[in-house]
């Protein structure tokens, strides 16, 4: 939800804009500052960003993110397995027009990913719908190679699909590489004559007309939360990229009805699900999707909307439920601006509101304020030491 001032806003960001009294209540009662959430040189994405909120190294143990959504999806992989995130995104004359798809619902996407695994999968190569446009790709066997330079989608909207194919980093991936080109080219005669997506285009909606791998990894190693330290947790979340982050952190995965990743999403069930959680596990870690989509799609209104959503359908619901003192960390996992419609690795804002410590003078919880927080400008496992009360333990 953090972004950069905007023209349109006067000046502002949206999370300045946004009314966020919770947000805001927190803050005033908290300790605030700023978290590096993506090392230099790493790639801007969520699962770094959250890999270094919980304290992981993602130097050491990102691996890229198919590994992650593969876990909680339940597929198993072995070590030498290459898995990829898989979106179906939409193209318009030979462009990338969007990354999801049109935000395909999860029915129709599977659909068209059962397609795909028939006309082009076989025993090496495995196709796995997930949810809405996120989907998974398995090379299995160790012929394959994950050192292939592969573009996110959502980077490089408006561009040439030629310009943005994936590249070999070394002679031993040219084959895998020249592979997964032919299954993105293959995968565009397929779909675009797919039922679902014709129905869609009569609607009027985007169709989700190609694949596009990208994320290559293969299965972490992780020790858990409770190895770490002793902690029990669970995760709510939409995405299989947080869920499988948490089992491979030892996390209960709780699920939400109607989580759908979007502004649409079920924002009370969420927070009906941290307040039963929160009787049984020591952290519970809650994520929400949304403005991250609004960010994608540039789209400013909608940010602001999911933002006072969050707030008020969310952070307000769990407070007005907690009877017992509880320690709150609240925080952006990356900035996705809406002039770049993509993620940037500037450290994000954060609060920490602990009931038995005193706040600092920050009133607001937006981008600008907690950069004037007491806690400075944190990076590694400094936060979530802090979140923990353990700042002077050493973490493995």
């Amino acid at each position: 939800m953090a972004d950069y001032p905007l023209p349109e806003l006067g000046g502002k960001t949206p999370l300045e804009v946004a009314s966020t009294p919770w947000m805001d209540w927190l803050a005033r009662r908290g300790r605030c500052g700023r978290l590096i959430t993506i090392p230099e040189g790493m790639s801007t994405g969520s699962a770094v960003a959250n890999l270094s909120i919980l304290g992981y190294d993602p130097r050491i143990h990102f691996q890229g993110r198919g590994g992650l959504e593969a876990a909680s999806m339940g597929i198993k992989l072995n070590l030498q397995d290459v898995v990829f995130r898989c979106n179906t995104i939409c193209v318009e004359n030979n462009k990338i027009k969007n990354h999801s798809g049109g935000h395909i619902t999860t029915p129709e996407a599977a659909e068209l990913m059962r397609t795909i695994d028939q006309e082009l999968g076989s025993d090496h190569i495995k196709f796995y719908p997930g949810v809405s446009y996120r989907h998974l790709l398995v090379l299995k066997g160790e012929k394959f190679s994950a050192n292939v330079e592969c573009t996110p989608p959502h980077d490089v909207l408006g561009i040439p699909i030629d310009r943005v194919l994936v590249r070999a980093n070394d002679a031993q991936s040219k084959k895998t590489a020249q592979l997964l080109n032919k299954l993105i080219l293959d995968s565009a005669s397929i779909l675009e004559q797919h039922p679902v997506n014709v129905k869609r285009n009569h609607q009027g909606k985007d169709m989700a007309n190609m694949i596009w791998p990208w994320s290559p990894g293969k299965k972490p190693v992780m020790k858990t939360l409770q190895e770490r330290f002793g902690i029990k947790g669970a995760v709510i979340s939409a995405v299989n990229l947080i869920k499988g982050l948490g089992v491979y952190a030892g996390f209960g995965i709780m699920q939400v009805k109607g989580a759908t990743g979007l502004y649409n999403t079920n924002y009370e069930g969420k927070a009906d699900a941290c307040l039963d959680a929160l009787e049984k596990y020591d952290l519970v870690f809650v994520h929400v999707e949304a403005s991250d989509e609004a960010g994608h799609e540039g789209n400013v209104n909608l940010k602001i909307k999911t933002i006072e959503y969050f707030d008020y359908r969310l952070v307000g619901r769990v407070l007005g439920g907690i009877h017992e003192k509880v320690r709150i960390a609240l925080l952006p996992d990356h900035l996705t601006p809406i002039a770049v419609r993509t993620h940037v690795a500037d450290p994000v804002p954060f609060l920490i509101y602990d009931p038995e410590k005193r706040g600092d003078e920050v009133r607001e919880f937006n981008e600008s304020s907690c950069g004037k927080g007491s806690l400075g400008l944190l990076e590694g496992d400094s936060f979530i030491k802090r979140v923990l009360g353990i700042e002077n333990q050493i973490l493995t």
